[in-house]
């Protein structure tokens, strides 16, 4: 690897030109036909709106589409979050129509590898960069047998930008919380996504964890100690899951739909020495939707956060739980998504003076996954859901109830709730 002067990253495509200025180390492969090139810095950010914008926003996000980084009729692929800033507008959920109510952050910082090494092994991260010479060489490689998770030249870079897009959300959702009780609610629209690289290495589309990067990040710079995690992604976030397994400190918490990729996140788990009770893992069968959801919600989720007392709440928000969603087999709605931001922005609210961020994970059929985050933006802005313009009651089957049951009993039994 060369270290050059670049000021800038930027991806075009999709009808769109996204840019983000940076300053600091700079890091392209030697041999790739079109420049790729990247920076990061570990200087306090200074790229953020200013704090009256900040406390007029309802809604921050920021964009992080990984153009660069894309296998042909990969599920995980460059469309998915244009696909959703397309949504975004088309519904009139911009700035340009609602004026300061929503913010983009357009001007963050890339992580530092310092911040991804907060997680993640360091010859990880030097070993991926380094990686990238022969992706420059082959195009694509396959960095990981599981999923499988492949790398472009530009992946490394284009991992530290989605990881720093969320490390800026919790940079001004942190901010704004200082200066009002009622802060903006913050979405991180980035890939790769993150919640199944472990901390020796990638996994399941996942490059970098974003989501645990954040956490490290907002305890070792905000100083807010306790950080209560919920992954209601379709797949167990392995990879959070075991970067904090003995973390009394993080709190994270993981519905997944039982026997799916990776095969890990069992109900017993729930984590181990000073951390022990500090995971919890619910398995949900296959064919629980809305109603199960809504039951887990009240029943297991709000009583395990007003016990732990959080100072933020981070989300892994994976989309592909839908039910026209191809990679699973569980039966959510756009509605449950608009439910689980509504109840979820309220429950920040009351715990943690409003500070949390979602971070994009899953989310596969693009219809789907733009409606029910435009949806989300929705629920974050207290306006009423258009999920029924959506969604069809007509393709849903009765849910498994007595299991979902069953399954929420004994979670609870476990974890004392």
């Amino acid at each position: 690897m060369e270290l050059q002067t670049f000021r800038s990253i930027s991806f075009a495509g999709h009808g769109r030109f996204w840019k983000h200025s940076i300053s600091g180390r700079k890091c392209f492969s030697k041999n790739i036909k079109t420049l790729v090139s990247c920076s990061y810095s570990t200087e306090e950010n200074d790229t953020l709106p200013s704090v009256k914008q900040l406390c007029n926003a309802k809604v921050i996000y920021a964009v992080a589409p990984a153009l660069g980084h894309n296998k042909e009729s990969h599920p995980e692929s460059n469309a998915r979050v244009p696909a959703i800033v397309t949504a975004l507008a088309k519904m009139e959920l911009t700035s340009k129509f609602r004026g300061s109510d929503i913010l983009e952050l357009q001007n963050f910082k890339l992580a530092s590898a310092d911040d991804i090494a907060s997680v993640h092994a360091k010859a990880y991260v030097s070993g991926l960069e380094k990686a990238m010479d022969r992706a420059s060489e082959q195009g694509l490689i396959v960095i990981d047998g599981s999923g499988p998770t492949y790398a472009t030249p530009t992946t490394f870079c284009e991992s530290l930008v989605a990881a720093g897009a969320g490390l800026a959300l919790v940079d001004s959702v942190v901010a704004a919380s200082k200066n009002q009780l009622d802060p903006p609610m913050g979405f991180a629209l980035i890939r790769p996504p993150g919640h199944h690289a472990i901390p020796n290495g990638p996994m399941g589309f996942c490059v970098f964890g974003n989501v645990a990067i954040a956490a490290r990040h907002a305890q070792r710079i905000h100083g807010l100690k306790r950080v209560f995690i919920i992954d209601f992604d379709v797949h167990h976030g392995n990879g959070t899951n075991d970067a904090f397994l003995d973390d009394p400190d993080i709190f994270f918490l993981s519905t997944h739909q039982d026997g799916s990729y990776p095969g890990t996140g069992r109900i017993d788990e729930i984590g181990h020495g000073a951390g022990e009770g500090a995971t919890l893992n619910l398995p949900l069968p296959g064919g629980s939707g809305d109603t199960a959801m809504r039951t887990v919600f009240d029943e297991v989720i709000v009583p395990c956060a007003q016990r732990f007392k959080p100072d933020i709440i981070l989300v892994s928000a994976g989309y592909d739980g839908h039910v026209l969603d191809p990679l699973a087999s569980l039966q959510f709605t756009t509605g449950t998504y608009y439910m689980l931001a509504s109840n979820i922005k309220q429950l920040a609210k009351e715990l943690c003076g409003g500070r949390c961020v979602f971070f994009l994970e899953g989310g596969y059929n693009l219809d789907s996954l733009s409606y029910s985050v435009a949806d989300s933006f929705r629920a974050f802005l207290g306006e009423p859901s258009l999920a029924p313009e959506f969604d069809n009651p007509a393709i849903l089957y009765e849910e498994p109830s007595t299991r979902v049951k069953q399954a929420i009993q004994r979670v609870k039994h476990i974890h004392s709730l």
